[in-house]
C-alpha cells in the first residue's frame, strides 16, 4: 500500500504576525484527523445542515411576515451565502484543517477573537440541534400519539450520537442519503407545483399571477418586511460553513472543496428559491401557518392530500439530517478550540479511527441538556431564547470567515505571494466586503427589532466573555498560548 503523503506545518513570521503554513496527512498520523470524507460526502454534509425541518415547517412564518416578497429575502440571503462560501473556499484550500475557521480567526484576526467566535459557534449548534430533535419528536408524535414527543427526541438524540461516533466515512455516507431524501422531496414539489401552476393537474386551471400578485400585492407588508425576514432566513442558511469544518477530513481538498462550494451554492439557490417561487404562485400566502408544512398544505389545497404524510417523513429526515450535520459541526468546533488551547485538552484527543470522540460526547450531552430544558420549561420561553442565538452567532462566524479571507489576501499581496493561492475569491475585495457589511447591517436591524433583539442580548455576552477570559489568561501567563498541531 502506498504510504500517505504528509506535510508538516511550519510557523513563519510575516511582519509582526505569526502564520502557520503547511498541509495534511492522507491517513490519521500522529494525532491527525482521518480524511475519510469523499467529495460527494462534502457536497451533501453542508447541504444537509442547511435544509432543516425549520425550512419545511417554518416557511409559513416567513410568508406571514413578508408575503410573496420573501423571495427577495431568499435571493439576498443566497448572495450572502455565495460570498461567504467563496471566502471560505479560498481559506480552506490554502489551509485544509479540521475546525478551520476557528484556526483561521486565530492566525488572521486574533487568538482572543477566535476563542469568542469558537465558543459562540459551538453554543449555536448545541442550542439548535435539540430543536431539530424536538421537531422530529413532534412529527413522530403526530404519527404515533401514544409516545410523547420528548421520548422520540431522546431516541433521535441517541441515533444521531451513534451516527457521529461511527468512523467518519460512515457519518458521511449516512448524511449523504439523508440529504438526498430532502433534495428529492423539494424537486418533486417543484415538479408537481409547476404542473398545478400550468393547470395540468388540479382543478384551478392556469393560475398565472393571480395568486402571486393577488391579496394586497407582491409585498403586502412592504418591502422592508422582506429585509427583516432575510435576517431570520440567514438562520436557515447556516450550516454551509460546515464545509470548512470538514476540510481537515476530506480527500483532495484542493479539488473537492471548490467543487463543493460551487455545487452547494447553486443547489441552495435552486432548492430554496425555486420551490418558494412555485409555492407563492399556487398557494395564498395568508393561508400559510406554523401548524403544518406550507408545501404539504399547498398540494393538499389542490387535491393531493396524500402528500401530508409523505412530507411528514421528509421533515423527519430533515430534522435527523440537520441534527447530524449540526452535531458534526459543533463537535469539530470544540475539537478545534481544544487544539488551540481554548478548551479542555481532553476534547482535542482523537480515537484510533481519527474521530474526536470526546468532543462529540460532550456536544451531544450538552444537546441533551437542551432537550431537558425544553421539557421542564412549560412556557418554552427559555429554550426559544437559546434558539435566538443561532442568528447572531451564525452571522458572527460568517463575518469572521470573510474577515479572515480579507486579511489573508492582503497579507499575501503585501508579500508578493498571492500566486500561491490555488483557489481565489473572485472580484476581491468587493465580494468579501459585501459579505461582511450586509451581515453587519442585518445585526443592526436585529438590534432595532423587538422580536430579534433577544438574540443580541444573549449572543453578545456569549461572544465577549470567552474573549475577556482569553485575554485575562494570556495577560496573567505573560506569554502567547502555543500553536496547535493542526495550525
Amino acid at each position: 500500500m502506498e504510504k500517505p503523503k504528509c506535510y508538516v506545518y511550519n510557523v513563519i513570521k510575516v511582519g509582526s504576525q505569526r502564520e502557520s503554513r503547511g498541509g495534511y496527512c492522507g491517513l490519521m498520523n500522529n494525532g491527525e484527523v482521518q480524511r475519510g470524507l469523499k467529495p460527494r460526502h462534502i457536497n451533501l454534509i453542508a447541504l444537509g445542515g442547511i435544509i432543516s425541518s425549520g425550512y419545511f415547517l417554518g416557511i409559513g412564518y416567513v410568508l406571514d411576515k413578508a408575503g410573496p416578497a420573501a423571495i427577495l429575502a431568499y435571493v439576498l440571503g443566497g448572495l450572502i451565502v455565495f460570498s461567504v462560501m467563496l471566502c471560505l473556499g479560498e481559506l480552506a484550500v490554502y489551509r485544509p484543517i479540521s475546525g478551520s475557521f476557528i484556526s483561521y480567526a486565530r492566525d488572521y484576526i486574533s487568538p482572543a477573537w477566535a476563542c469568542g467566535v469558537g465558543w459562540s459557534y459551538w453554543i449555536t449548534w448545541v442550542s439548535y440541534v435539540p430543536s431539530e430533535m424536538i421537531a422530529a419528536g413532534i412529527i413522530m408524535n403526530q404519527l404515533i400519539p401514544t409516545i410523547a414527543p420528548e421520548w422520540w427526541a431522546v431516541l433521535f438524540g441517541l441515533l444521531v450520537t451513534v451516527i457521529n461516533l461511527f468512523h467518519v466515512e460512515k457519518f458521511g455516507e449516512t448524511e449523504y442519503w439523508l440529504a438526498i431524501i430532502k433534495i428529492v422531496a423539494l424537486i418533486m414539489f417543484s415538479v408537481l407545483g409547476f404542473l398545478i401552476f400550468l393547470g395540468i393537474i388540479g382543478d384551478a386551471g392556469f393560475l398565472g399571477t393571480s395568486i402571486l400578485f393577488g391579496n394586497r400585492g407582491f409585498a403586502p407588508n412592504g418591502y422592508w418586511s422582506a429585509f427583516l425576514t432575510m435576517v431570520i432566513i440567514l438562520v436557515n442558511f447556516q450550516g454551509s460553513e460546515i464545509i470548512g469544518l470538514a476540510a481537515g477530513e476530506c480527500q483532495e481538498p484542493e479539488k473537492s472543496i471548490p467543487k463543493a462550494i460551487r455545487n452547494v451554492v447553486w443547489r441552495i439557490l435552486g432548492l430554496y428559491i425555486v420551490p418558494l417561487l412555485i409555492l407563492v404562485t399556487i398557494f395564498p400566502w395568508d393561508k400559510a401557518s406554523l401548524e403544518e408544512s406550507a408545501f404539504a398544505a399547498a398540494l393538499s389545497t389542490h387535491g393531493m392530500t396524500w402528500v401530508g404524510k409523505a412530507f411528514a417523513f421528509v421533515i423527519l429526515s430533515a430534522a435527523i439530517s440537520c441534527s447530524n450535520s449540526g452535531l458534526y459541526g459543533c463537535s469539530r468546533a470544540m475539537y478545534s478550540l481544544a487544539k488551540e488551547d481554548m478548551a479542555p485538552t481532553i476534547f482535542g484527543k482523537l480515537d484510533q479511527s481519527g474521530v474526536p470522540r470526546n468532543a462529540i460526547l460532550f456536544s451531544i450531552i450538552a444537546s441533551w441538556i437542551g432537550i431537558a430544558l425544553y421539557t421542564v420549561d412549560a412556557s418554552k420561553s427559555l429554550y426559544t431564547s437559546l434558539l435566538a442565538l443561532s442568528g447572531f452567532s451564525g452571522a458572527i462566524a460568517w463575518i469572521s470567515i470573510c474577515w479572515c479571507q480579507y486579511n489573508l489576501r492582503m497579507r499575501l499581496r503585501a508579500n508578493g505571494e498571492e500566486g500561491k493561492l490555488k483557489f481565489k475569491t473572485p472580484l476581491f475585495p468587493y465580494v468579501t466586503l459585501f459579505g461582511i457589511w450586509v451581515q453587519v447591517a442585518c445585526l443592526i436591524v436585529a438590534a432595532l427589532t423587538d422580536d430579534l433583539r433577544i438574540s443580541l442580548l444573549i449572543g453578545v455576552p456569549i461572544l465577549i466573555i470567552p474573549i475577556i477570559w482569553y485575554k485575562t489568561r494570556a495577560r496573567l501567563s505573560r506569554h502567547l498560548p502555543p500553536l496547535s498541531e493542526d495550525a
